[in-house]
C-alpha cells in the first residue's frame, strides 16, 4: 500500500473509534452540536488535503525518502543505527511540532492564522482537523526542514506523522476516561482533559499545555496547567471574540487570518496575564 492508502486507512479507523468513544463516554455536553461544526472541520481537512498534495506532494514521508536517496541529514553523516535514528527522530519531531505550536500562539501574524482552529467553539475530535491551509503548509515546511537535516528514516517519519494525527484526535476528543487512566497516561501522553485546558478562552490557560503527544515538553518547559479554573463542565470554549454560531461555518473560518477584528489587542491582553491562580501541579 502507499503511503497515502495507509494513513488513510489508519486515519478512518481511529476516527470512527474516538467518534464512537464520544458517543458512549462524553466529557461535556457539546454547545452547538456536530451537525454544522463536522461538515466544515471534515470539509477544512479535505481542503488541507487537497492543497498540501498539489504545493507540497512530497509531505514529510516524501522529503525523507528524498534526503534518503541523496544521504543529506546528520544521522548518515554520523552512521547513527537506524533504530536509533528513528526513535531520536520521533522524539525530535514531536518537540518540533510542540515548538511550532508555542510560536504559533506567539507571533501574531502566525496566531492570525492559528486562532482559526482555536476559534471552535465546542471541541471534539473533529477540532483536531481544523487548521488553516496556510498553517498546514508551513507545518509541513517545518517538519520537511527538520526531516531533511536528520536524514530521518522514511519509516520513522511515516509513524510519526501517523501518531500525530491519531494524536491529535485523541487529545481533541469529547471523552471521558477513567481517572486511573488519565492518572497513568498523563505524565507521557497528552489527554484530552490535559489539552481541553489549551482550549480555554482564559488567556494563561490557551497560552499553556501546548503538546499533542508526549506531555512532559508542558512539564519541563513550565507550559503545563493541571486543570481549568472553571472545571471542564464549567469551562468555556473557544476564543472570547467569537462566542457565536459563526465559527462553525466553513466560509468564515477560512477568512477568518484576512478578517480585521477589534477585540484582537484585548485577545492578546488576556493572554498576557492570567486573572487567577494557575494551577499547575
Amino acid at each position: 500500500m502507499s503511503e497515502l492508502t495507509i494513513r488513510i486507512v489508519i486515519f478512518a479507523a481511529i476516527f470512527a473509534g474516538m467518534a464512537l468513544f464520544e458517543v458512549l463516554a462524553p466529557r461535556r455536553p457539546l454547545r452547538y452540536g456536530r451537525g454544522r461544526r463536522w461538515v466544515t472541520n471534515l470539509a477544512i481537512v479535505v481542503i488541507d488535503s487537497a492543497i498540501l498534495r498539489v504545493v507540497f506532494p512530497m509531505a514529510a514521508v516524501g522529503a525523507a525518502l528524498w534526503a534518503q536517496t541523496r544521504g543529506y541529514g546528520l544521522f548518515p553523516a554520523l552512521g547513527v543505527p537506524p533504530l536509533v535514528a528513528s526513535v531520536i527522530a520521533f522524539v525530535v519531531l514531536d518537540f518540533a511540532v510542540w515548538f511550532e505550536h508555542l510560536v504559533s500562539h506567539k507571533l501574531p501574524v502566525l496566531w492570525r492564522i492559528h486562532r482559526m482552529h482555536h476559534a471552535d467553539p465546542d471541541i471534539d475530535l473533529t477540532t483536531a482537523l481544523r487548521f488553516h491551509p496556510l498553517e498546514i503548509l508551513i507545518s509541513m515546511v517545518w517538519k520537511a526542514a527538520i526531516v531533511v537535516a536528520l536524514g530521518a528514516p522514511a519509516l520513522a517519519v511515516l509513524v510519526f506523522e501517523a501518531v500525530l494525527n491519531g494524536g491529535a484526535m485523541f487529545n481533541h476528543s469529547n471523552v471521558r476516561l477513567p481517572g486511573w487512566l488519565e492518572a497513568a497516561l498523563r505524565p507521557v501522553v497528552v489527554t484530552p482533559d490535559m489539552h481541553r485546558v489549551h482550549h480555554s478562552v482564559i488567556g494563561c490557560e490557551t497560552d499553556s499545555n501546548y503538546g499533542f503527544n508526549f506531555s512532559f515538553w508542558d512539564r519541563l518547559c513550565r507550559t503545563y496547567v493541571a486543570q481549568p479554573q472553571r472545571g471542564h463542565e464549567g469551562m468555556t470554549i473557544g476564543l472570547s471574540s467569537f462566542q457565536s454560531a459563526a465559527p462553525t461555518g466553513i466560509v468564515w473560518s477560512l477568512l477568518l487570518p484576512f478578517r480585521e477584528n477589534t477585540a484582537d489587542g484585548d485577545e492578546q491582553e488576556e493572554r498576557q496575564a492570567p486573572t487567577e491562580p494557575v494551577n499547575r501541579s
